[in-house]
């Protein structure tokens, strides 16, 4: 019996890790790859990445780039839509880029190197409002899943809800383990 009351600290620890190991911010370097804030090879490969990822407030995004050549813009979706590169909400020109995704909602990405938004280099991130979180990081919806800035439920995760399966086991298992003591 002392060691089953021993066990329980354990247990309860376990319980809280497990829960808030799926709720950390995570980085992604954009494309999936180091030097990635290029010319595309295809002129939607940016957004085809941002659409197989799900992003979540806190989550940050990486952009490397030849700062000497490049440089990125967050502007609003009309300067976007039009490859506006002349009034930026912000402008960042230091190489390697890191950007706090911070509220939810679009955030728009184009190049300020002259002509190279009109070739694809160019980035809309959904980020998931806090209602929307889900365990862990799954796939991010597809574009008829979403209505220009709002997303849809989120889906099952792709790992079958793992995650969740393992907080409720170890949530059932310190409940048992208490109902023994």
């Amino acid at each position: 019996m002392a060691d089953l009351k021993a066990l329980i600290p354990c247990l309860a620890l376990l319980l809280f890790v497990s829960m808030i190991s799926f709720s950390e911010a995570r980085e992604f370097e954009v494309g999936g790859k180091k030097t990635s804030w290029e010319l595309p090879s295809s002129p939607d490969e940016f957004n085809k990445w941002a659409q197989r990822n799900r992003f979540q407030i806190g989550d940050s995004i990486v952009l490397t780039y030849d700062a000497k050549s490049d440089s990125v813009l967050e502007v609003t979706e009309n300067n976007y839509r039009t490859c506006n590169i002349s009034n930026p909400i912000k402008s960042y020109t230091d190489g390697i880029t890191k950007i706090t995704l911070n509220k939810s909602g679009p955030f728009f990405f184009i190049s300020g190197a002259e002509g190279h938004c009109q070739k694809g280099q160019k980035l809309e991130i959904q980020v998931l409002s806090a209602k929307h979180r889900s365990l862990g990081h799954s796939p991010a919806p597809s574009p008829a899943e979403t209505h220009h800035h709002h997303l849809a439920p989120a889906p099952a995760p792709a790992n079958g809800g793992s995650g969740l399966r393992v907080g409720l086991m170890s949530g059932a298992a310190v409940v048992g383990i208490l109902a023994l003591v």
